[in-house]
Parts: structure tokens; sequence; C-alpha cells
């Protein structure tokens, strides 16, 4: 007898997922979460309890995927995917221009062109991926150009204090935020599941501030340090945009510069044929989704898909060892088209060989 079973999606990163063991009452009856700093050029550092009432949503099961059991007959079938989660951030970016944004406009023009271009080509990657999420939640679409200052838009990237993927998670801000890292997975280089929880870490830290200028500012350099140098700032500072500016000198090098270089990327990056950059952008991340056994490896896929082992590789950047990890079905990335073809072999134990 030939079946399908349809089994539930794993769920997608998000605050209420990581924080549901830290979640508790103060005074005021509101739920808080704990989280960390992430982007900081030191290792990871801690900071307070943050209102995140908004943030903490339900956990969402995602669409049914495949597994597959029986005979050789057996067929993928296609599933829809799960309905956008609600929106969690709605205010716009605003857009300054200034010396500070013009400084480095100028620097990605001359001595760090190449490196900027090859961001540009890169975001033909990820850009519809990303810009997705950032409009099912009603999010500023400039906050793309995060990802590219903080990585380039490159799942591989790794910074000197350890931050991975292409919004540049810390270990435990990761894992705060639903993200598998162990020695399997990492999902911080998941372009997928990383995207949900930078946006998640995003909009907890904008319903502190107000000020997106502030949030990202905390992304790279903790809540605790923005928090600092406001505590010297005249009047109100929730909601104000202006207060980056002025407390900027109080803030550490790397992140003075860090909101100017986004606004820069994000300009330059709207008119980059007037500035003289031609660039082929690199093939969209899309993939199909089968799920294969525990300890499957990646190279005896590609192989039964007559794919460079490259290919399979660069859609599932996260399986760090190239392999599915043990304890069970995995869901992979495949090219497009390519789900029936790793089935029939699953099935028939053709071409996909396991780890021992």
């Amino acid at each position: 007898m030939t079946y399908l079973q349809l089994l539930p999606r794993p769920p997608r990163g998000h605050a209420g997922r990581a924080a549901a063991d830290r979640v508790g009452n103060e005074c005021s009856g509101r739920p808080r979460v704990r989280v960390t700093m992430s982007g900081c050029p030191a290792g990871p550092a801690r900071f307070g309890w943050l209102r995140a009432a908004a943030v903490l949503l339900p956990v969402a099961m995602g669409a049914g995927s495949l597994a597959v059991a029986g005979d050789p007959g057996a067929q993928p079938v296609a599933v829809a995917d799960p309905e956008p989660e609600p929106p969690v951030a709605s205010a716009p970016f605003p857009v300054e221009s200034n010396a500070r944004v013009g400084k480095w406009i100028r620097r990605y023009v001359s001595e760090d062109r190449e490196t900027f271009r090859v961001s540009l080509a890169r975001e033909g990657r990820f850009g519809e991926l990303i810009r997705g999420k950032l409009k099912e939640r009603q999010m500023p679409q400039e906050l793309l150009y995060l990802a590219m200052i903080e990585s380039g838009f490159s799942p591989e990237a790794t910074s000197r204090s350890s931050a991975a993927g292409i919004w540049q998670f810390m270990s435990p801000t990761a894992t705060d935020f639903g993200l598998r890292v162990d020695e399997w997975v990492d999902e911080r280089r998941d372009p997928v599941r990383a995207t949900d929880a930078a946006l998640d870490y995003l909009a907890v830290l904008h319903q502190r501030y107000g000020s997106w200028y502030l949030a990202v500012a905390a992304y790279n350099a903790g809540p605790s340090r923005v928090d600092q140098a406001l505590a010297g700032y005249p009047g109100g500072h929730w909601g104000n945009d202006a207060a980056y500016w002025d407390i900027i000198g109080e803030l550490p090098p790397e992140t003075r510069d860090y909101v100017p270089k986004m606004l820069a990327a994000s300009a330059l990056a709207r008119h980059a044929e007037p500035y003289g950059f031609r660039v082929k952008s690199a093939e969209r991340y899309e993939y199909d989704r089968v799920w294969v056994p525990g300890m499957t490896l990646l190279v005896s896929v590609a192989e039964a898909l007559g794919v460079a082992t490259s290919v399979i590789r660069e859609l599932n950047p996260h399986l760090v060892r190239s392999v599915s990890p043990p304890g069970g079905l995995y869901e992979l990335r495949v090219p497009t088209g390519g789900a029936p073809d790793v089935v029939a072999a699953l099935v028939g134990r053709q071409k996909i060989r396991m780890a021992d």
C-alpha cells in the first residue's frame, strides 16, 4: 500500500518561541522577554528585561511538508504555505542625508567599490525573500540594507567575534530568538529562519525605543550601550529619531557609523547605475522542500539530482557538516522541481547514501 504522511513544518523562529520560558510578569503585569545583544564587536552581553507584549505571538505551526513511506509509487504533493503572521511594526524608516551619510556614499563608490558591487549582486539572491518578510510585517523596506552592511548578504559570513550569517547573530541571541545552533545545524546561516529571527529582534528593539535609528543602533551595540548613552539625554527619547544623532558621540565607534552606513547603502543601492555600477544579480534563492531521513549526505542528494554538490550546499548553508542532522526526518531544500527525484531515490534507496 502506498501512502504519504503530511507532517507539520517546524515552527518559524521568533521571540515567542525562544522566550517562552523567560516571560514573567512584573508589577505592571506586562509580559517581558529577556534577549541578548547582536552584532557586538566583543563577546555576548546580556541586557535587561524588555517589554515585548506586542511581539510575543503564539507559535504558528507551518503548513505540512511531505514525508514518504511505502512503495516507489509514492508521489510528492504540493502544500500551501501558512498565512503570514500579523505585522509587528509599521512605523516608517526616516531617510536622512548628512555629512556622515555622504562620507559612506563616497567610500562605497571608491575604496569599497568592489565590496559594494558584490553585495549588490547578492541582493539579487536574497533581496526578494527579505523584502517579502518585511512587507508581511509592515516593517520598513530599508531594513534590508542592515543585512547588507552586516554581511554583504552572505550566509557564510563570520565576524571576528564569531557572529554568523546574513544577519550576524551571536549564538546566545540566536538561541534566544528560536534559532538552532549546534554541531549539526547553525540556523544563523539559514537565510529564511535567520531573517525571521532578525525581524523579531528588530521589532522588540523598535518597541523599546519607538525609533528605528535607535533600534538599529541597539541591534549593533546592544540595548545596554544605547540606554547608557541615552541616560544623560535631556527630555524624552522614546520615538525620537533625532536622539540618535544627539547621542552619537556616546556610542561605540562602530555604532556611530552604523546608521549612516545603512542609509548610504540604501540610497546608493536604489541609484546604483548613475554611479557606474553594472551588476549582474545572483540567481534568486528558490527551492523545493522535501523531508529526508537523518544523516542523509548532501553529496548523495546532489548525485540523485545530477547537480553539483555546491548547489545543494548553497540551498542549505545551515547544515554545517553537509549532512542532515540525526534524530528523525529533516526538511531539506532542493532545486525547484527536484523534490520528486529525491523522493523516488529515497523510496527506492537509489543513489541516496547515509552517513555512518
